[in-house]
């Protein structure tokens, strides 16, 4: 039987006043909102969400998902295997961060038309 350890985090810093700012804090990176449009629809391994993010470095996405775990947003199993891998899944508090993606696809598709209207 394989061990599997699930790490949930607590969020641990002071959030600022302002709920746009606590909002940009948490998620205001853009390799932070990519990971969560690519966890979304479920469960990623790390290689699995280098691979679909694209530009980002392995440093730089292990820092995104590390800070996303700590502010309780997605969680982060250890399957203790040969060779080990890891899981990425939204937590619930992460998944009520869908209506913000909605919002910002369609956004970007209104703008994104309008931009080609215009070419």
């Amino acid at each position: 039987m394989e061990d599997i350890q699930k790490i949930v985090a607590k969020p641990t810093r002071e959030l600022p006043a302002c709920p746009v700012e606590t909002t940009l804090t948490l998620i205001g990176d853009k390799w932070k909102v990519l990971i969560l449009r690519d966890l979304l629809p479920g469960t990623k391994r790390f290689g699995e969400l280098k691979k679909s993010i694209g530009n980002v470095t392995q440093k730089v996405l292990t820092t995104q998902l590390r800070q996303m775990e700590e502010s309780g947003l997605l969680i982060r199993t250890v399957f203790a295997e040969v060779p080990p891998h890891v899981e990425y899944t939204l937590t619930e508090l992460g998944r009520s961060l869908k209506p913000i993606l909605d919002a910002m696809w369609a956004w970007g598709q209104e703008y994104q038309a309008k931009n080609d209207a215009l070419s």
